[in-house]
C-alpha cells in the first residue's frame, strides 16, 4: 500500500486495464453485484470533502475508485428458477458474498495497479460520511460503498520492508489439522 503519491495522471490505458480486470473476479451465481465509481479531476475535491479525513499525501492521488456492492442483485439472482430460492431470504447466505465478491474485485484493482507500475492504497469511508458521499455522487441506496482505492504514481522514497512485521507462515497455514 502506497500512502504518498505524485500528481502525475494515471495513463488512460492503465485505467482501462484496471477496470477491465476489476470485473474478472469470482461472483456468486455470476450475480455481478458490483459497481465502481471512478473519480478524477475536480470530482476528487468533492470526494475528499465528503469522504472523511485522509493523509494529505493520499489526497494528491489523481484517481480514486469507490467499489460498491449490491446485496439486492444477489438476492434477485438467487430467486431465479435455476437457483431455486424464491423468498430472497438473506439468512440463506452463510456470509455476505456481495461484499466478499466486491472485496475480490478490490484485490484485482490493487494487483493491476501494481502491474501497471502504479501505487495504490485501500481505505474505508467512515459510516457517518456514507450519506454525504451518496448525496454528492448520486449513489443509489442499494449500493454500499465498501471503501475506496486511491491510485497514482508513488512518491515514496523506498519500498518498506514489512517482512519482519508479518506473522510467520507456521502461525497462519494449517495443513490437515489446526
Amino acid at each position: 500500500m502506497v500512502r504518498e503519491f505524485t500528481a502525475e495522471p494515471v495513463p488512460r490505458a492503465s485505467l482501462d486495464r484496471i477496470l477491465e480486470n476489476a470485473v474478472r473476479g469470482p461472483s456468486a451465481g455470476f450475480s455481478q453485484g458490483q459497481a465502481f465509481l471512478v473519480l478524477t479531476g475536480d470530482e476528487l475535491k468533492r470526494f475528499w470533502g465528503v469522504a472523511g479525513e485522509a493523509q494529505p499525501s493520499v489526497t494528491i492521488a489523481p484517481l480514486v475508485i469507490v467499489p460498491l456492492s449490491a446485496k439486492r442483485v444477489y438476492l434477485d439472482r438467487y430467486a431465479e428458477p435455476d437457483k431455486g430460492w424464491t423468498d430472497r431470504d438473506e439468512k440463506r447466505w452463510p456470509v455476505p458474498f456481495w461484499h466478499i465478491d466486491t472485496g475480490m474485485a478490490v484485490l484485482l484493482i490493487l494487483q493491476t495497479a501494481v502491474d501497471e507500475g502504479l501505487g495504490a492504497v485501500y481505505f474505508g469511508i467512515v459510516p457517518e460520511q456514507v450519506a454525504p458521499f451518496r448525496e454528492a455522487f448520486g449513489v443509489p441506496a442499494d449500493h454500499e460503498p465498501i471503501g475506496a482505492i486511491a491510485i497514482g504514481h508513488s512518491a515514496e522514497a523506498g519500498i518498506r520492508d514489512l517482512r519482519a512485521r508479518r506473522r510467520p507462515a507456521h502461525d497462519i497455514f494449517h495443513f490437515g489439522h489446526w
